[in-house]
C-alpha cells in the first residue's frame, strides 16, 4: 500500500470508530427510553368520598377498561368509604378517636354524599333518584361493571391504618397496597388521574 493510500485510510478508520461509538450510545439511550414508554394502562387515585366524584371515577375506569387499557383504582383517604360494606362492623377494639372517626365517615357506597348541595343527604338522594329516572346505572352497578371489565380495586393500607378500617369492613375481592403499589402502576400508565 502506498503512503498516499494509507494517508486516506487512517482518517477514514478514525471517523468510522467515532461513528460506531455514537451509534452504540444512541442504541443504549433508545433501549433506556423504550423501558420508560407507558403501557396501555390507566391508573386512578380515588381520594374523594363524594358520590358524584366517585361516580365519575368509575365511569372513567369502565371506559378505560372498555377501550382496552389495563385499569386500576387506588382508593385512599375519603375514597376508601366507597369500598366499605354497609353492614360491616369493626373488628377488635377502637379507641375513642377511631370510634368518632368511624361515626363521621360514610359506611359504604350507599351512604356517600355529593360534593355540592348535599343538604344532609337530600342532594345524594335526589341525584340517585334522577339517575334512576333516566336509566343511568347506579354507583353500585358501575362498581360491578368495572369489576367485570377487570378493573383492579386497590385499598390503601396506610389509610386503613390511619382510619382504623379493617379488611373485614371492606368489600370482597380487593387488592391491598401502599404508595409503592400505586407508583409502580402509575409509572407504567399512559393515563393517570387524581379524583
Amino acid at each position: 500500500m502506498s503512503p498516499e493510500e494509507l494517508a486516506r485510510i487512517v482518517p477514514l478508520r478514525s471517523e468510522y470508530d467515532q461513528f460506531s461509538v455514537r451509534i452504540e450510545e444512541l442504541e443504549r439511550r433508545v433501549a433506556e427510553l423504550s423501558e420508560r414508554v407507558p403501557e396501555d394502562r390507566a391508573t386512578i387515585v380515588m381520594f374523594s368520598g363524594d358520590l358524584d366524584k366517585v361516580l365519575a371515577g368509575f365511569l372513567i375506569a369502565a371506559g378505560a377498561a372498555t377501550a382496552g387499557l389495563e385499569t386500576s383504582i387506588f382508593f385512599t383517604f375519603w375514597g376508601l368509604s366507597a369500598l366499605k360494606k354497609a353492614e360491616a362492623r369493626a373488628a377488635g377494639t377502637r379507641n375513642i378517636k377511631e370510634k368518632m372517626f368511624a361515626m363521621m365517615t360514610p359506611s359504604g357506597s350507599a351512604a356517600l354524599g355529593v360534593s355540592r348541595m348535599n343538604f344532609m343527604g337530600i342532594g345524594a338522594s335526589m341525584m340517585r333518584s334522577m339517575m334512576k329516572d333516566k336509566g343511568i346505572a347506579s354507583l353500585e352497578e358501575l362498581m360491578d361493571v368495572a369489576r367485570e371489565l377487570g378493573v383492579r380495586f386497590i385499598a390503601c393500607t396506610m389509610t386503613m391504618d390511619i382510619m382504623a378500617v379493617s379488611k373485614e369492613e371492606l368489600v370482597d375481592g380487593l387488592e391491598y397496597g401502599g404508595v409503592a403499589t400505586y407508583m409502580a402502576d402509575a409509572a407504567r400508565s399512559r393515563v393517570t388521574l387524581f379524583i
